[in-house]
């Protein structure tokens, strides 16, 4: 990075977050540990520091970031001072390093992912006009230097697995993110703890392979079920995991643990078994069919959700179609699709028969339609039955609230206050939300 003059230590930040939960996770924990240095939150036009935490799975997400940078040096211009400071931390940072400074002169700091606790003392090398970039992975665990956790919503996400071994062919994941490294069991429950006592009644279990998480002859579902021993936790969500991580622990707790919402993300990518080769995916259609059926078995009323990629290279017309045939044959709850995107440095972005971008528009179109066509079925399905909604914030009427059903949908209903959880009637619902009846609600 280039060196630049010295000016004030920034006095307050704001953090912008890019992609999964994962990276909303960084960003809290970028957040709270800029707090414990005396930083104070503020609005991004009003603050000292703006801090970019990036997603690099998609080359439309990254340039994202780049514009973002220039609309942030543009406003330092104009006001005719050298303010904000930029920082970019995350997956892009990892991914491009000192390439962001060549391209973006205007950032200050670069920071990956594995190396965020280092924020302060990075922060304050820019200050003083020297280089301020890390993208180590460092062995020391960069939670042990992280504040402990304090103020929280009534939903809160807790990072129990990094990383990932898997390799697919189009993923930068394992490039920017490391090989997959579980948390210690007593970092995990102490962070847990922690959050309820800050006031979360629901946790969700991040990772890139979250089931993946195994830590002294323990799996997540062990994790899961002591989550489930403190009283005053009443959900427990867990995502992103992988297919060839379902254990059958894990599936038992579906069936056997009530505080485990009956709600599962497992991407599947493709429907074609030559494309999940090509990807590396190693799973077929067939192996995954017959796990969402185990997982079925286990807890009839699961929500299935998942991720799929459109315009792989090589895909062809009938291997689109089975992915449509698996889509119908799954019914979801809803899911995400996207166009596929080569990223530097993974072998499927030097594959032949890359796939036009018109031909891949039709296709999402095609697929999304349908994945629409199902999450609106799942949702009328719930049409006049009860179920327990956590209220998470305000709606945008008066007197509205947005809460969280055990599915993972949105239901808008009018009372109830920010933490309870109530029992609800659904009374009407539309593609992308329910709405609960208001008359019945008890808080629980």
């Amino acid at each position: 990075m280039i060196a630049k003059p010295a000016r004030p230590l920034p006095k307050s930040f704001h953090v912008k977050s890019f992609g999964c939960q994962m990276n909303a996770y960084d960003g809290a924990r970028m957040g709270e540990l800029l707090e414990s240095q005396g930083m104070v939150a503020a609005e991004a036009d009003d603050a000292d520091l703006v801090l970019l935490n990036t997603c690099h799975i998609r080359e439309r997400a990254a340039e994202k970031v780049y514009s973002d940078i220039g609309r942030l040096a543009k406003r330092g211009r104009e006001a005719g001072r050298d303010k904000p400071m930029i920082a970019v931390a995350g997956c892009v940072a990892q991914a491009e390093g000192a390439e962001i400074s060549r391209r973006a002169p205007a950032v200050d700091v670069v920071v990956g992912p594995q190396a965020y606790h280092r924020l302060p003392e990075l922060i304050a090398r820019a200050a003083t006009g020297g280089e301020a970039l890390d993208t180590d992975m460092p062995a020391v665990s960069k939670f042990d230097a992280l504040p402990k956790r304090r103020r929280q919503g009534p939903s809160a996400f807790l990072t129990v697995q990094e990383g990932c071994d898997k390799f697919c062919t189009y993923c930068v994941v394992p490039y920017t993110r490391g090989a997959e490294i579980s948390r210690p069991w007593g970092q995990i429950i102490d962070e847990a703890k922690a959050l309820v006592d800050a006031g979360a009644r629901e946790i969700t279990l991040l990772g890139q392979n979250v089931n993946a998480w195994a830590h002294d002859g323990r799996g997540l579902h062990d994790v899961i079920e002591e989550l489930a021993k403190m009283p005053a936790l009443a959900r427990i969500r867990y995502m992103t995991s992988h297919p060839n991580d379902m254990a059958d622990g894990l599936i038992a707790a579906h069936r056997d643990i009530e505080k485990l919402m009956p709600f599962l993300h497992l991407p599947v990518q493709s429907g074609s078994d030559r494309i999940l080769k090509a990807m590396n995916r190693s799973h077929n259609a067939a192996s995954y069919l017959r796990l969402i059926d185990r997982v079925r078995a286990a807890r009839p009323d699961i929500g299935v959700s998942g991720d799929f990629i459109v315009g792989f290279p090589g895909e062809s017309d009938a291997d689109f179609e089975e992915t449509l045939s698996l889509v119908r044959a799954i019914g979801h709850a809803f899911a995400f699709s996207f166009k596929y995107s080569p990223r530097p440095g993974t072998p499927a972005a030097s594959m032949a028969e890359q796939v036009p971008a018109a031909l891949m528009d039709e296709r999402l179109q095609r697929l999304q339609a349908l994945i629409a066509e199902q999450q609106y079925a799942f949702n009328r399905a719930t049409l006049g039955k009860s179920c327990a909604v956590l209220i998470e914030r305000d709606g945008k009427l008066p007197g509205q609230k947005l809460g969280k059903s055990p599915w993972l949908q949105s239901v808008l209903l009018d009372g109830g206050a920010i933490g309870d959880l109530v029992e609800v009637e659904i009374i009407q619902a539309g593609p992308n939300s329910l709405q609960g009846s208001a008359k019945i609600l008890a808080a629980a």
